[in-house]
C-alpha cells in the first residue's frame, strides 16, 4: 500500500468501545486514538484505531505532514506538538526501512536490529505477503475489527431513490432516503433520535398509504418540543424495507412512508431530521445503513450536523425493538448499542412521569 493510498485520522474517542488493533487493549474515552484508513471494495472507508503509542511505523504509514492528518487542526496544542515529533520519527523510520530495502535488492545480506539475516529471497516474500494482507484489509468487514466509515460525496445525493421521484427537501443516496433540513432545524451537541413505526406511530404491515397511522402515545408532542427547546436535535432513524422489495410498487411504497413521516412533523410541530434505510435484511453483502447497522447514524454525525461534536452522554435512542419476548426484533437496541447511545423502550420514555 503506498502512503497516497493511506489516510490517517487523528481524533479523541466518543466512547471507550474502540480497541486498539496493535495492543488489542481498549482505548479509553477521550483518549487521543489515531485511525488508519482502507477503501472497502464496496466504497465504503474502513478504519483501524490505535492508542497514541501503537500506532505503527511502516513505510505505508509514515506521516509526511502532522497538518495532513484528518482532524489534526481539532486537537490539543499538547496533541498537535506531540504528532509532529511522531511525524518526525515516522519519517527516520521510513528512511531506515527504505535503505534496508535498497541493501536487499542489489542482493547483499543485512542484519537488521535484533541480528536476523534478510536477504532479497526474504524481502520478495515480504512484499508478497504485505499485498496479501492488504487484500484483506480492503475486503474486512466491521465484524472483523474494523470500524465502518462511509465514504460520501455530494455528487452521490440524488433527487429520485432508484426510479422512484420523492417529494421536495427529501433526497436519496446510497441506499438510504433522508430530508436533511426541514424548516426550523437546528444543528446541535444533543441528540434526541427515534424509531418511527411502534416508537412515534402506530402503523400496520397491512395497511399502506400516507393517513394510514395514528400517533403512539399522547405525550409525544409535548415531550418532542421540550426537548427542541432545550436546544435537542431530533432525528428519526427508520428502517423501510418494503421500498427495495416493492420494485413495481417502489413509488407506492416511497409516497407512503414519507407521507406518513410529513404527516406526523405536521402533528407535533417541530423541525425533525429523518433517515430512511432502505435496504434488504437478508441483503449480501449486509446493508451498513440498515438497523442495527450504524450507517443511518454515521451519515447523519459525520455530514449532517455542521461539524459538531456529538455529547453522547446527553444524546438517546428510543425504540421498539428491545429483543424483549413479544418484540419482532433486537435491532432498535443493537443499534443504540453499536453507537454507544442511551436506549428507552417507547413506553418508558414515553409514558414517564418525569
Amino acid at each position: 500500500m503506498s502512503s497516497a493510498s493511506v489516510k490517517i485520522v487523528a481524533e479523541y474517542a466518543k466512547s471507550g468501545r474502540s480497541t486498539c488493533k496493535k495492543c488489542s487493549k481498549s482505548i479509553g474515552s477521550s483518549s487521543l486514538r489515531l485511525g488508519l484508513v482502507s477503501k472497502d471494495p464496496r466504497g465504503f472507508d474502513m478504519t483501524k484505531w490505535h492508542h497514541f503509542n501503537c500506532f505503527p511505523y511502516t513505510d505505508s504509514t509514515v506521516i509526511s505532514s502532522p497538518e495532513a492528518i484528518t482532524g489534526f487542526s481539532s486537537l490539543r496544542t499538547s496533541d498537535q506538538e506531540a504528532l509532529k515529533k511522531l511525524a518526525n520519527e515516522g519519517a527516520q523510520t521510513s528512511m531506515k526501512i527504505s535503505d534496508e530495502k535498497k541493501d536487499a535488492a542489489d542482493g547483499s545480506v543485512k542484519r537488521g536490529a535484533k541480528g536476523l539475516k534478510i536477504n532479497h529471497t526474504d524481502v520478495v516474500e515480504s512484499n508478497e505477503q504485505k499485498q496479501g494482507n492488504v487484500k484483506k484489509q480492503k475486503l474486512s468487514t466491521p465484524s472483523e475489527g474494523g470500524e465502518l466509515e462511509i465514504s460520501f460525496s455530494a455528487s452521490d445525493i440524488k433527487e429520485k431513490y432508484k426510479d422512484a421521484i420523492l417529494l421536495p427537501k427529501w433526497k436519496a443516496f446510497q441506499t438510504i432516503i433522508f430530508l436533511e433540513r426541514d424548516d426550523g432545524l437546528h444543528d446541535s451537541s444533543k441528540i434526541a433520535a427515534f424509531d418511527f413505526d411502534g416508537c412515534l406511530a402506530k402503523t400496520s404491515v397491512k395497511r399502506v398509504g400516507a393517513d394510514a397511522w395514528s400517533l403512539m402515545y399522547p405525550s409525544i408532542p409535548e415531550k418532542l418540543k421540550s426537548l427542541y427547546n432545550d436546544d435537542y436535535k431530533l432525528v428519526i432513524f427508520t428502517n423501510e424495507s418494503n421500498i427495495e422489495r416493492w420494485k413495481n410498487k417502489r413509488q407506492a411504497a416511497v409516497d407512503s412512508k414519507i407521507g406518513r413521516l410529513e404527516n406526523f412533523i405536521k402533528l407535533v410541530k417541530v423541525p425533525i431530521q429523518v433517515f430512511i434505510a432502505c435496504g434488504l435484511s437478508s441483503g449480501q453483502p449486509e446493508d451498513p445503513f440498515r438497523k442495527p447497522k450504524p450507517g443511518m447514524w454515521k451519515i447523519m454525525e459525520k455530514q449532517f450536523n455542521s461539524g459538531l461534536p456529538i455529547d453522547m452522554d446527553r444524546s438517546f435512542y428510543v425504540g421498539d425493538a428491545a429483543g424483549r419476548p413479544n418484540d419482532h426484533s433486537d435491532a432498535d437496541i443493537k443499534f443504540a448499542q453499536a453507537i454507544g447511545l442511551k436506549f428507552y423502550a417507547p413506553e418508558e420514555y414515553f409514558m414517564s412521569s418525569e
